[in-house]
């Protein structure tokens, strides 16, 4: 009897909660199911998670709609069953060859293409995108501004701001869009952001200098031109943006578009020296968390978080994403 119950103890010891999908489809695939808990290799750190987030991401890899995502997450099924790419949490137990972590140090950061968030631990080599939070930031903040911030990088390192170029972000209210205005703010830009009415106040507050309702007015119509257009939200194009863009101006995108066409555009465009579109492939780094860490303690970008929900509410959380209303994150506490 006393061997049946320290076995079970054991055995519960060894298990976690998490949000597992075994094929793809709508919300109701995310199950929560009790999965076995990770061990740290000899470079990783075993992390608690305290605060996740759903995002954009987490849905296109659920219900993919770009064939690619299938040949990446598996064909017919996902080979990683746990959503989820940004966390804070604490470190519970480190490998043997680890040195820049110790049990109880508060960390944050990214697991973006192994996903595995949606879940109560997480193991992370210690030279991957992770790093101390900082006291003054509580984890739900610190959980909400890594896939986004990096994401926006991606596109925001590629611009010359020597001359404060003249930027236009579409979709400025969402994950990528409220860090691309931050981050073209810090680094000089004059900013152009499209959102609507109610999200106003908030956008001029991370620094965009005019805002567009883009449900009473078309951006591309207003005459105005700009050096650098940004679509945070995917939900223009090139050819539809490309009147407003100076003569060397130009056009991100966060999706592939139409065919997959800003691929093919990236590869064609530059060729003909005029306007063109740049598609840079997002990869995620300490640098770039350490980076937002630092802005964050200088007081120079901020967690935007719409909602909250908790771990057992995942589901209803993503049936909010998918709404495409959100403001900023909808953070998962844990």
């Amino acid at each position: 009897m006393q061997n049946n119950t320290i076995n079970f103890i054991l055995f519960k010891c060894n298990i976690m909660k998490a949000v597992v999908y075994t094929q793809y489809g709508l919300p109701d695939v995310l199950r929560l199911k009790e999965v076995e808990k990770p061990a740290p290799k000899d470079n990783e750190v075993l992390i608690k998670i305290h605060a996740t987030t759903v995002n954009r991401t987490d849905c296109g890899f659920r219900k993919p709609e770009y064939f690619i995502v299938r040949l990446v997450g598996g064909i017919f099924k996902p080979k990683k069953q746990i959503l989820g790419s940004e966390f804070a949490g604490v470190v519970e137990a480190v490998g043997i060859n680890v040195r820049t972590y110790k049990k109880g140090d508060a960390v944050f950061g990214l697991s973006t293409y192994n996903f595995g968030t949606h879940a109560e631990y997480i193991c992370i080599a210690e030279d991957k995108s992770i790093t101390i939070k900082p006291a003054s930031i509580s984890f739900n903040e610190a959980a909400a501004v890594c896939d986004g911030g990096f994401l926006a990088l991606s596109n925001i390192r590629k611009i010359d701001f020597t001359n404060s170029p003249n930027i236009l972000i579409h979709g400025a209210s969402g994950s990528i869009g409220t860090a691309c205005v931050q981050f073209a703010n810090y680094f000089g830009a004059k900013i152009t952001a499209v959102c609507q009415t109610k999200e106003f106040e908030l956008i001029k507050s991370l620094g965009a200098d005019e805002v567009i309702d883009y449900t009473k007015e078309d951006f591309t119509e207003n005459g105005q031109l700009y050096d650098v257009v940004i679509d945070a939200v995917g939900k223009s194009s090139f050819f539809r943006c490309r009147k407003i863009l100076k003569p060397h101006g130009i056009y991100f995108s966060t999706e592939l578009g139409y065919l997959s066409q800003n691929i093919f555009l990236a590869l064609l465009t530059p060729l003909f020296g005029g306007k063109r579109v740049l598609f840079p492939i997002p990869k995620d780094s300490k640098e770039d968390i350490v980076f937002i860490k630092e802005l964050m303690e200088a007081g120079k970008y901020k967690a935007v978080i719409d909602r909250i929900y908790p771990f057992e509410q995942l589901v209803d959380a993503t049936i909010y994403v998918e709404t495409g209303q959100k403001v900023g994150n909808v953070v998962i506490t844990i």
